[in-house]
């Protein structure tokens, strides 16, 4: 009885931790492999442990190249993403106008649009207007599916926040830009990093679009594709693992600095609640 009742108490949580495994199995075997030096260019066995991938991330100075181009490509459509998406979200909860239903079902739809019919209206609309296809066509590509990702990111943050505190804060006397900066802000914030780590993301590792729209400008994901032709370098595992350590990193600390801004936003709000609490 004991033994069924414990399985009963806690089979949720064993089938959410085997769900857990599963997706991040495949990362830890990128993980394993980074230091692997495998038997032959095409061989993905675990053949011999080795360093030499840390201490060499840059297998061919193409490869590094890449990278960099798409960390350059994220960090612009990104930066241009999350400031549109952030100001139509806080439009979209904060406001009432004629035709707001109407674009909240267009901002849909870019996420529902397939990839290759997204790659290929881009690229109809660049050829048709001579627009050369290069970095700048990718950027502009990237944030227009990117701006759709952060406006739900930030709605869903902006609709679960409670209007109360910045009425607190403003029967406090504190200005309207006060109260943003000091309340909404703090927040916001772990929304909009989020927001903002997800446009990275999907703008670091996409392909489709990208492919149809970069000309002869080539990103990482791009070097892989033509790579895994030939054989992959075993550096293309280094940089998979010390991205998603990263994002880690960044998620962990955002987390934390979202408690400690969400206590400090409550105290600022009403003073003597965290004691009272």
């Amino acid at each position: 009885m004991r033994v069924s009742r414990w399985f009963a108490q806690h089979w949720v949580m064993g089938v959410a931790l085997l769900v857990l495994g599963y997706l991040f199995l495949p990362i830890a075997v990128v993980a394993g492999l980074s230091f692997n030096r495998p038997s032959s260019r095409l061989s993905y066995d675990f053949n011999e442990f080795t360093l030499d991938n840390w201490r060499n991330p840059c297998a061919t100075s193409d490869m590094c190249d890449a990278v960099l181009r798409s960390v350059q490509i994220g960090f612009l459509a990104t930066v241009a993403a999350t400031v549109l998406g952030t100001l139509m979200a806080f439009a979209l909860v904060r406001h009432r106008f004629r035709g707001r239903s109407g674009l909240n079902v267009l901002i849909f739809l870019p996420m529902a649009t397939p990839e290759l019919v997204m790659g290929t209206s881009l690229l109809a609309l660049f050829v048709s207007g001579g627009v050369p296809l290069g970095f700048w066509t990718i950027v502009i590509a990237h944030v227009m599916f990117c701006v759709s990702f952060v406006v739900v990111t930030v709605k869903a943050r902006l609709s679960g926040m409670d209007r109360r505190l910045e009425e607190a804060a403003m029967d406090l006397y504190a200005s309207e830009w006060q109260t943003f900066r000091r309340v909404t802000l703090p927040l916001v914030l772990p929304g909009i990093v989020a927001a903002a780590l997800l446009a990275f993301s999907l703008s670091f590792d996409d392909f489709i679009i990208t492919n149809f729209n970069s000309g002869t400008t080539v990103t990482f994901p791009m070097y892989v594709w033509g790579a895994a032709q030939r054989g992959i370098p075993p550096q293309v595992n280094v940089i998979g693992t010390a991205m998603f350590g990263i994002a880690l990193l960044l998620v962990l600390a955002s987390s934390m600095r979202g408690r400690k801004a969400r206590r400090a936003a409550i105290a600022t709000a009403v003073p003597g609640a965290t004691s009272r609490s």
